[in-house]
């Protein structure tokens, strides 16, 4: 069953079209990771999920409910950690989840349950009685992470949780995102981190422009691509001669790296072997320092599927602004 179903999805700010027939399916208890450029419609996209803009056309659902005929339904069921932080920095870390669990309606009993289990179960309750603004940034997001969560949600979406965020506190937010899936939370994640999408996702949707470009499973977005050539030479002067040689095998003229004497193409699999490419790299008298064919990486498989889009995404307000 898919937690998250989207068909045909636009809405537009003025003259920029921020949706463009977007389509999208998340199954029950996957990770999601919606990648694609500035201004390509990941926040947009979120926002009418979540039931906090209106789209022009299409439908979309949470949960089998539909977010513009039932937005009560789906708000019920969903978590959303937006990209500003959402918690009070002048009061305490369990004062906050104290308080959102009144707002669910838990009681007092039941909300000062929900913010110590919380706050123990994603190591900060020894900061719990601290005021949130002597809190690191990475506990500040941490914790307006399970901010969403007092009630548990059957889709949570994270948008952008990690930006500006140091490695460790970027290691801790994963480690709960990963906690969160194990539980069987199905989880919509945007993000510019590629190496975040690549770990914590089950399923990749590329967008660009508004509309999906291409969606699959990291491995396999990564093996539709074919291989990569990386070639490096001792001396730049041969580049020409080491390009010509790839070049009989490659799906495109390679991509030269001068300052570094290196060279890389894309093939396809099987096309050449290693010892093969040697061989022919020897015969064109270039003295290669290294050579190798891998696997694509997803940095390569974003850059494939997504163009300049350069707009930024607007919101209504600063349309009307």
């Amino acid at each position: 069953m898919a937690a998250i179903e989207a068909a045909g999805l636009r809405k537009a700010f003025g003259s920029v079209r921020a949706l463009d027939g977007l389509d999208l399916e998340v199954p029950d208890g996957s990770v999601c990771g919606l990648l694609g450029p500035n201004g390509a419609g990941k926040t947009t996209a979120v926002r009418v999920l979540a039931t906090l803009t209106r789209p022009d056309s299409g439908t979309a659902s949470i949960g089998g409910h539909d977010v513009v005929r039932y937005p009560h339904r789906v708000r019920s069921v969903i978590g959303l950690a937006g990209q500003h932080a959402a918690v009070d920095e002048d009061l305490t870390g369990r004062e906050n989840l104290f308080i959102l669990g009144l707002m669910h309606h838990l009681g007092r009993h039941g909300a000062r349950a929900r913010a110590a289990s919380l706050l123990g179960q994603f190591g900060l309750a020894d900061a719990a009685d601290r005021l949130v603004k002597t809190w690191s940034g990475g506990m500040r997001r941490r914790l307006d992470v399970i901010a969403s969560l007092i009630v548990t949600p059957l889709v949570l979406f994270l948008d952008e949780p990690t930006t500006g965020l140091d490695p460790r506190s970027r290691a801790d937010i994963w480690a709960t995102i990963e906690m969160l899936a194990a539980d069987g939370t199905t989880v919509l994640l945007t993000t510019q981190y590629l190496e975040e999408a690549d770990r914590l996702c089950d399923q990749i949707v590329i967008v660009d422009s508004g509309r999906v470009t291409t969606h699959g499973s990291p491995s396999a977005l990564k093996d539709a691509l074919g291989r990569r050539v990386d070639v490096t030479v001792a001396d730049g002067a041969d580049l020409s001669a080491a390009s010509a040689v790839v070049a009989r095998f490659a799906q495109r003229p390679p991509s030269l790296e001068p300052s570094e004497n290196r060279l890389t193409a894309a093939i396809a699999a099987g096309a050449v072997t290693l010892p093969e490419l040697v061989r022919g790299l020897d015969a064109a008298g270039v003295a290669a320092q290294d050579v190798s064919i891998r696997r694509p990486t997803l940095d390569e498989v974003f850059l494939d599927n997504t163009g300049a889009s350069g707009e930024p995404e607007l919101t209504e307000k600063e349309v009307v602004a």
